[in-house]
């Protein structure tokens, strides 16, 4: 294995990693916003009101990415083995 082919690998590693996570942050980023921006319009500033908010945001983003998160993960395994039978 060339010292290019590991480059590689670990490149598409982390583009994975960062595409197959980008839904679930979107959501948390997203949820968080809305909920800082009513905190803010009604004075309330309790740090705890947002988690429960974002954790419900981030579950349904994996509910409803699952099948993509899988179809992704499971493409990069499959060019992972096929980059070990060539060698």
């Amino acid at each position: 294995m060339q010292e290019g082919d590991v480059i590689k690998l670990v490149y598409d590693a982390l583009f994975v990693t960062l595409k197959v996570s980008a839904p679930m942050l979107a959501m948390s980023m997203a949820v968080g916003l809305v909920i800082s921006i009513i905190q803010t319009t009604t004075s309330i500033q309790e740090q705890t009101l947002t988690f429960v908010p974002k954790l419900v945001g981030v579950f349904i983003s994996v509910v409803l990415f699952s099948s993509w998160i899988l179809h992704t993960v499971v493409d990069y395994t499959k060019d992972v083995f096929s980059l070990i039978q060539k060698f």
